[in-house]
């Protein structure tokens, strides 16, 4: 069978095992999970107040731009996942190997980037932790969640490492018989008489 960026011909049957076992969707499925953890362990415990305050900051070192940009990435990450995700699906449908190319080359530059971000935000949110004082948060509400909100940064950017390698692979398993048999279709010769 022959396949154009890492797709069979366009217009087969989707099927969604098959979908659900590809190591891309599993690896995207698993970045969509951990996108939840840090923005979810940050938006839900990353805000304390110390007992004489009525207003809470952030539980990185009180610096707000770290829960932003825990959050931010978060969000925008989840966000990217799920369309990618239904993009992988649609994939297949795609009749175009420009248009396949296109989604290809997209999403190695968004999961190379997202996982640039997944390491400055690890490095941020550690340096941000690790410069906390004691007495902004006595009882170390949410360190349970900063250290997981850390800990799933870390392994997001091997899980988007891990896309970029399978997008890389997707591009190098090109044939151009399609855009080849589109650009010079078959001509019909007439019988030899």
């Amino acid at each position: 069978m022959e396949t154009a960026y890492g797709a069979g011909r366009a217009g087969g049957a989707f099927d969604p095992i098959t979908f659900i076992k590809q190591p891309q969707s599993i690896v995207r499925a698993v970045c969509w999970l951990f996108s939840i953890v840090v923005f979810g362990s940050i938006a839900n415990e990353g805000y304390v107040n110390r007992p004489n305050e009525v207003e809470q900051h952030c539980i990185f070192n009180r610096n707000p731009s770290a829960c932003g940009y825990g959050v931010g990435v978060g969000v925008l990450a989840f966000l990217a996942s799920t369309a990618f995700l239904a993009l992988d699906a649609y994939f297949p449908q795609i009749s175009s190997v420009k248009d396949r190319k296109k989604v290809v080359l997209a999403d190695i530059g968004f999961s190379a980037s997202w996982s640039f971000l997944w390491f400055v935000g690890f490095c941020f949110l550690t340096n941000q932790w690790q410069a906390a004082k004691l007495e902004d948060n006595p009882l170390r509400e949410g360190a349970d969640a900063a250290r997981a909100a850390i800990t799933f940064c870390f392994f997001s950017i091997f899980s988007w490492g891990y896309l970029v390698i399978f997008s890389m692979d997707r591009l190098k398993d090109i044939t151009f018989v399609e855009e080849y048999n589109k650009l010079f279709p078959a001509q019909e010769t007439p019988p030899l008489a």
